[in-house]
């Protein structure tokens, strides 16, 4: 099979604990084709999308240490047809651009893309899970999404609590997360003038209540085909309300409770539909927070948490679907013979 990776620069991976480089190293370990390319370096050319790929060279011995894999890996850069790749795996760090998957329409029927491209589009941000229909709140937090400041402050001092969350519609990774509180007013009007404006201006922001015990950390679980494989709890570091493991926090193994199974199975059937195989769920004290879809992580902590290797699951599941791909073309021309021979 050919593989295909659209990432974040080779330097910058972090081999200790980088999802990505699981599933890159499980895909060369199955002797597959491996490529990986950077989002700005697609193209077209004749009217085919192409990429700049840079190809891993295979050799006959692939090292099970995956930081010596890393240190000694080597690529052949080419300019290859995207179309030509039976698997892309989309691990570039949100937002994505709209651009990269105007790109990868044109190759989507041809190739399996983890995840879908239309599901992309709609999850990218966390708008998805802020949009998610639960009128009674009994999975999402309330949570408001604008970038009118005077409404936003209006929800704040109408707001029942004294605390809420807010955050960027386009953070990843825990950035820009904060606390405010009602009770400090000429903080929250620099706040809102910070996020909307900004550097590039006009931003959206979210606006969500504070979910008790998000002191204590969250549950990042991880979703394939529906279904969640590994689940682990991330504590913020001292004095920090993120728990993400970037920002400082830890980890420790978890076993999900039964409403975590229940928020799992509500999720499901929608992510589902969307074709978002592959994503990283987020929850506090039995709160959904976000859906994670372009390159959710924690593959490499809940292995060595459970003694797992979840890149073994997601790549037979990315194989098995380019299989009944292969298997219903297969059907098709054979049928189609048949018509073309009565």
């Amino acid at each position: 099979m050919n593989i295909c990776f659209i990432m974040y620069p080779w330097e910058r991976v972090v081999p200790e604990n980088d999802s990505t480089l699981r599933l890159i190293h499980e895909s060369v370990i199955r002797k597959h084709t491996v490529g990986i390319i950077y989002p700005n370096n697609l193209t077209i050319r004749n009217s085919v999308t192409h990429g700049f790929i840079k190809v891993i060279v295979k050799k006959p011995i692939i090292s099970n240490n995956i930081i010596n894999f890393y240190k000694n890996v080597e690529f052949k850069e080419q300019l290859l047809p995207m179309s030509g790749f039976d698997v892309i795996f989309m691990r570039d760090n949100p937002p994505l651009d709209n651009t990269l998957l105007n790109f990868l329409d044109s190759v989507s029927s041809d190739t399996f893309i983890m995840n879908n491209i239309d599901g992309l589009r709609k999850a990218n941000n966390k708008l998805y899970t802020a949009a998610f229909y639960d009128p009674q709140n009994e999975i999402i937090p309330v949570t408001h999404v604008s970038k009118n400041k005077e409404y936003l402050k209006k929800i704040i001092q109408t707001a029942p609590a004294d605390r809420m969350i807010l955050k960027p519609l386009n953070g990843f990774g825990g950035s820009g997360v904060i606390v405010i509180e009602k009770n400090a007013p000429q903080n929250i009007n620099s706040l809102l003038d910070f996020y909307i404006d900004g550097r590039e201006g006009n931003n959206y922001v979210i606006l969500q209540e504070y979910v008790e015990g998000a002191e204590l950390g969250d549950i990042r679980v991880l979703m394939l085909n529906g279904e969640p494989i590994g689940a682990m709890k991330r504590i913020p570091a001292k004095d920090d309300i993120r728990s993400n493991v970037h920002a400082g926090g830890t980890v420790q193994k978890h076993s999900l409770t039964k409403k975590e199974k229940y928020i799992c199975g509500q999720v499901s059937k929608r992510l589902k539909a969307d074709g978002l195989y592959f994503v990283g769920l987020d929850i506090i004290n039995g709160k959904l927070i976000e859906i994670n879809v372009c390159s959710p992580g924690g593959i490499s902590r809940i292995n060595k948490l459970n003694r797992v290797k979840l890149q073994k699951k997601i790549l037979d599941f990315a194989e098995e679907e380019v299989r009944n791909r292969e298997a219903s073309i297969l059907r098709k021309r054979a049928f189609r013979k048949t018509v073309e021979d009565a």
